[in-house]
């Protein structure tokens, strides 16, 4: 009997999380296609992102925020959950340029969304468009623009940190800028891939110091830029390397 209270009570809580969620959003998107000025509209997006984890009573805790340059950098943070862009939006200043699979415009809703929010949108499977928006990402953060990816592109069941797209590592590398990795904890549990119903749990995420080798022996290259972004994420997410097994057959 108490296992079946539980049973409704976690399947309540879902309700209610999905109906606040699905709210928030669809508020938030009427109100970003109407505001004028980028920064304004952002301001309002972290707001809302920040709103839904306190309506549904979602702990979210971002250590060491200011370790973020005060001018542009690149941040690639893990990727677990449908949660992780809500979370990134409500942890990160509203400066941000979010990196979205071109995919995402299909979306309607989603699209205006993330459009008016001002994100980047890339194209994995045509080479050619993929390295026009690679070039336009770059221009753009060479004109001071900080820019937020998710290097692993997109998430599944199994734990543990996949393998990483060269993007943004490359856009670091053309421009000069710093690299921020950013672990996420706590998504996976609470939205992990192939389920709709969110579960409770709290959230953490932790922005570790700048990557800056422009000074160092192997420069400032977007393959050294990945593998200490890697070697960072991994130390701090505790999770697996689902990479391991096939980096150590290519060697």
């Amino acid at each position: 009997m108490i296992e079946l209270l539980r049973s409704i009570g976690r399947l309540l809580w879902g309700l209610y999380a999905l109906l606040v969620f699905g709210l928030m959003v669809l508020t938030t998107t009427l109100l970003v296609a109407v505001v004028p000025g980028l920064p304004r509209r952002r301001r309002l997006a972290r707001w809302a992102a920040r709103t839904i984890f306190a309506l549904i009573g979602v702990r979210l805790q971002v250590h060491f925020r200011d370790r973020l340059p005060p001018d542009a950098c690149v941040v690639v943070a893990n990727h677990a959950s449908y949660l992780d862009g809500v979370i990134l939006t409500a942890a990160l200043p509203a400066n941000f340029s979010f990196v979205i699979k071109r995919e995402m415009t299909g979306v309607p809703l989603a699209h205006l969304l993330l459009r008016r929010l001002g994100s980047e949108f890339v194209e994995r499977s045509d080479r050619k468009r993929g390295a026009r928006d690679a070039r336009r990402i770059s221009s753009k953060a060479e004109g001071g623009h900080a820019i937020a990816f998710f290097p692993e592109g997109t998430f599944v069941v199994e734990r543990g940190l996949g393998r990483f797209h060269n993007g943004a590592f490359a856009t670091a590398a053309r421009t000069g800028l710093p690299v921020v990795p950013v672990i996420i904890r706590g998504a996976r549990e609470i939205l992990p891939a192939k389920q709709w119903l969110p579960r409770r749990g709290a959230l953490d995420v932790t922005v570790t110091e700048p990557i800056d080798l422009t000074e160092s022996p192997s420069g400032h290259s977007a393959r050294a830029l990945l593998a200490a972004s890697r070697a960072r994420i991994l130390e701090g997410l505790d999770e697996p390397d689902l990479m391991r097994g096939i980096i150590n057959e290519n060697a």
